[in-house]
């Protein structure tokens, strides 16, 4: 898992300068590497803008970069893991099967878009540090807004899978400040058309350690299950689930966040232990 962060919505560091006043998002910016299994690193390192580069198809934060070539999406990485330093060197390809043109509004007001850019994808990884190679299906996507998300949300539930087809699925459910809520449960092709699907009822999973729900949609015909967790954090977890939707079984990621856990200054005092930041 890679995320590339340009004003890092999960930043103790941002939301403290938040606090202050005015803050630079490129001030807060991180690559986040997550490799999971044996021998599996964890590198989310902040970094200054003086340490940020963007053009039209490459943004360079620190010594990694992310590129577009027109046909994939490279990312190189060069980071140290936390807590343990270790080196994270590597390089990702992904080969988007098609790329989306559609945005979603995760709000009212439009501050918060989400663009599914290419929902199904193929994956080429290889790593010296750690050593490992790996080849699948991935995805891309996009959020940004225009305010921190604590303001306008609560929590919200992500999973994306991919279809027998060689499409993709996502369902994606917030609830926002207002109580009132979105809901979007999406068929993606191979040319990364959507189509909706009618979103069967919220199952709740079973807590994780950090007590963090795990809502997910499946069909009544199945009960979903926890196959793995991948994360578990005060206020985020990434898992792996099985489901059923629109009448296919699934095995999809799934991510749960809970924005109310995230604004208590007691959990944003845990977070430089695992996002560390530095001046260059």
């Amino acid at each position: 898992m890679v995320i590339a962060f340009v004003g890092s919505v999960f930043s103790p560091y941002y939301a403290a300068a938040r606090r202050r006043g005015i803050a630079d998002p490129l001030d807060h910016c991180a690559l986040n590497v997550a490799l999971y299994g044996r021998g599996g690193r964890w590198a989310m390192t902040e970094r200054r803008a003086a340490a940020v580069q963007r053009s039209a198809d490459s943004l360079a934060i620190g010594p990694s970069r992310v590129t577009w070539d027109g046909d994939s999406l490279w990312i190189e990485v060069r980071e140290i893991a936390v807590p343990l330093p270790r080196p994270v060197v590597g390089r990702v390809r992904v080969r988007p099967l098609a790329l989306a043109d559609r945005g979603f509004a995760l709000d009212a007001a439009g501050r918060h878009l989400w663009q599914p850019i290419a929902p199904a994808a193929r994956v080429e990884v290889t790593f010296d540090r750690p050593g490992l190679a790996w080849t699948g299906s991935g995805y891309v996507d996009s959020n940004f807004g225009s305010r921190p998300l604590e303001q306008d949300f609560a929590r919200w539930s992500w999973a994306r899978a991919d279809r027998e087809d060689g499409g993709a699925a996502v369902t994606y459910d917030v609830e926002r400040r207002d109580g009132s809520r979105l809901g979007l449960a999406l068929n993606f092709d191979r040319q990364a058309r959507a189509t909706p699907f009618a979103a069967p009822a919220e199952t709740v999973l079973p807590l994780t350690g950090w007590r963090v729900e795990r809502p997910v949609r499946s069909d009544p015909s199945h009960r979903p299950a926890v196959i793995r967790t991948l994360e578990d954090s005060p206020f985020y977890a990434r898992s792996v689930v099985s489901a059923r939707w629109d009448g296919q079984p699934v095995t999809a990621v799934h991510e749960s966040l809970s924005l109310d856990r995230f604004d208590r200054r007691w959990v944003q005092a845990l977070l430089p232990f695992r996002m560390p930041r530095t001046l260059r």
